[in-house]
């Protein structure tokens, strides 16, 4: 069991430690049921092993940290620390003090001496979630740490190698950032050795399903519940535009389990848009056809697509036709019809 150290507590934990072993477990499991993650995944599994920097882009909500976590767990560094800090939740004064350390006197307040995170994850990974919202002189002292691979704490003098894996994420335009001068292009390009884009939500509906199902499971067994989710609503929740996308997921499958009118909660929410205006409803058929319905229906066209292939390449040769499917003549006869398949006329039969 991963043990977890908490610093900085605020709405969202500006630095977190988790050491002791791997991180990942059922909470972070990365889905990879779309092509996009797939493409993602076959990354992961090529750079886990280096210690190349990877930078994590996606807007918020989609699971940045997730494929941080995923590339910690499948590293030689799995059973070192995994430190995340949020350098958006930290008071840039005090940023400097958190990543490096300080030492005793080396400002008002400092008492004793101080570790900064790259120290923490000595071994391990540190993960700089949010690294946009570096103040421009940060980032230049960033840039000669992971140029040197050393630093001094500050108000020190001893210099510190760093044996970290370094990641960074960020939801922000970063070459936007760049022609604006608001980020250093060398730290750019520094970071960047592996970029990874996360798509959102809306891009892979195809993991929904997967991801209800996963979220399901982990709050009905936190809260002692045994809720299901009909199929009418799991099809609207697969329509959904997700502008929060798996954090958002995640918050209105727990609000289900936890409320008694969590699926109406939803139905209120997926009828309205961003600013609050009621949207047009879906057509009657959408929302009442059944899962069974659905996959009828998408099985019924995989078959007329496939034998509809199969016809065209024995130029329409039925005999031939159900020697390649393994059914007798009449019953491709059956399922031509059934599937309104028409030979061309000028082919022979």
């Amino acid at each position: 069991m991963a043990l977890c150290l908490q610093t900085f507590c605020a709405d969202e934990l500006a630095v977190e430690i988790s050491s002791g072993g791997p991180v990942i477990t059922e909470r972070i499991a990365l889905v990879d049921g779309s092509p996009k993650m797939q493409a993602i995944r076959t990354i992961i599994e090529n750079v886990a092993d280096t210690d190349a920097m990877v930078l994590i882009r996606g807007e918020s909500g989609v699971g940045k940290d997730l494929v941080a976590r995923t590339i910690h767990a499948h590293s030689t560094r799995r059973e070192g620390p995994f430190v995340k800090v949020n350098c958006a939740a930290i008071p840039h004064g005090l940023l400097e003090s958190e990543l490096f350390g300080h030492e005793k006197g080396a400002f008002t307040g400092a008492h004793r001496r101080k570790p900064g995170q790259f120290e923490y994850a000595k071994g391990g990974t540190i993960y700089l979630d949010e690294i946009a919202e570096l103040p421009l002189s940060l980032q230049a002292k960033l840039l000669h740490v992971l140029q040197d691979f050393s630093f001094a704490r500050v108000g020190g003098h001893a210099m510190i190698e760093v044996d970290a894996r370094v990641i960074a994420a960020t939801n922000r335009d970063l070459e936007r950032q760049m022609a604006l001068g608001e980020f250093r292009e060398d730290l750019y390009y520094r970071l960047n050795v592996v970029e990874l884009q996360v798509p959102p939500l809306r891009e892979r509906r195809e993991e929904i399903p997967g991801l209800v199902e996963l979220f399901l499971a982990r709050f009905n067994a936190q809260y002692g519940r045994q809720k299901q989710i009909s199929p009418e609503t799991l099809a609207r929740l697969s329509e959904y535009s997700w502008s929060g996308n798996v954090r958002e997921l995640e918050n209105v499958i727990r609000r289900m389990v936890v409320l008694s009118d969590g699926e109406q909660a939803f139905d209120t929410l997926a009828s309205r848009d961003r600013n609050g205006h009621a949207v047009a409803p879906r057509p009657a058929t959408t929302v009442s056809e059944s899962l069974r319905d659905i996959a009828r229906r998408g099985a019924r066209e995989a078959e007329r697509k496939a034998l509809a292939e199969v016809l065209e390449r024995v130029r329409w040769n039925r005999a031939e036709a159900s020697r390649i499917l393994k059914v007798s003549y009449k019953t491709l006869l059956n399922k031509i019809a059934e599937c309104d398949l028409t030979s061309p006329a000028r082919r022979v039969v």
